[in-house]
């Protein structure tokens, strides 16, 4: 995943996040749907509500063009992530 040039962190600080990211991802991941080009499903499990909400937060700070929501289930979480047009790389580097 590369971050976009319309986001503010930091260039030393990006390998960490996308490690946060993968991190997430290797952990708490069980499925992903390209619902379509702009939007992405991810199915996670509950347990990662806490790092969910942390690392999409921390996340919006520096690249506001991405909308994250979070739906809990009984036994899972789904995040869907939304870009726009222009940032549909970004969201292909997440997938």
């Amino acid at each position: 995943m590369e971050a976009p040039d319309a986001c503010t962190l930091p260039t030393a600080e990006r390998p960490f996040r996308v490690a946060e990211f993968d991190q997430l991802f290797a952990d708490h991941l069980r499925d992903s749907n390209r619902v379509d080009p702009q939007t992405l499903d991810l199915t996670l499990a509950p347990e990662s509500r806490a790092t969910v909400e942390d690392l999409t937060a921390r996340e919006l700070e520096c690249c506001s063009f991405f909308t994250f929501t979070l739906t809990p289930a009984a036994d899972h979480l789904r995040l869907r992530i939304t870009v726009p047009p222009t940032q549909t790389a970004v969201l292909d580097g997440l997938q």
